[in-house]
């Protein structure tokens, strides 16, 4: 008989980590073909590099934080492996009050701590026409809510990829499937280490 760890260990190699990627139309892939979007260009770069994943996509064009507040609970059945948190651009593009996001949030990760999913919370940048001050408020959201739940912050979803018309589609503000290849490249290292942390806690039976 196999050593009980051997065991384990199999076992959680014929299961996939389910990561849920929770967010907005940046998620959900408007415009793009469905094996364009973030969640399908993300498992298979997490796959090329041997991770065992299953990136349901979760994204819903339009959506607010008032939005995935709504729904965030009946998504979360079954319960995932892990969650990537991607909202906040919509409240800003709308010059929606930051205290109104950052209240949404701060429920969404209450949750998920309470529920035990891991979470990567990726940030969303306030446009330059509502001025510096609703800048300030709406982009200090992010790092002040990872640094209150401990959770990792990749700072800037659209990261290299924003106001880059190589990279966006003709609205200037989605990205073109090439786009979200960059997003993918540069947030990878970040779900990487999620997805890490998720099959130790598998192989360790937890």
């Amino acid at each position: 008989m196999a050593p009980p760890h051997t065991i384990g260990s199999a076992a959680a190699e014929t299961r996939p980590a389910t990561i849920l990627a929770f967010g907005d139309s940046l998620t959900a892939g408007y415009g793009l073909k469905a094996d364009e979007s973030f969640p399908a260009q993300l498992q298979m770069a997490l796959q090329a590099k041997g991770h065992k994943v299953n990136i349901i996509n979760a994204g819903v064009s339009g959506d607010t934080t008032s939005g995935g507040l709504a729904r965030l609970d009946w998504t979360l059945e079954p319960k995932p492996d892990a969650v990537i948190l991607e909202l906040g651009a919509n409240d800003a593009l709308r010059g929606v009050d930051p205290k109104v996001p950052r209240a949404n949030l701060d429920k969404m990760l209450a949750s998920l701590k309470e529920k035990g999913i891991p979470v990567l919370l990726a940030g969303a940048r306030a446009p330059n026409n509502w001025g510096p001050d609703y800048a300030r408020d709406f982009d200090a959201i992010f790092p002040d809510l990872a640094a209150k739940y401990g959770v990792p912050l990749y700072p800037f979803f659209l990261e290299g990829v924003a106001l880059d018309r190589s990279y966006t589609q003709s609205d200037g503000l989605h990205p073109t499937s090439a786009g979200v290849a960059e997003v993918v490249k540069r947030i990878l290292p970040h779900v990487e280490t999620l997805v890490q942390s998720v099959e130790h806690k598998q192989q360790s039976g937890n």
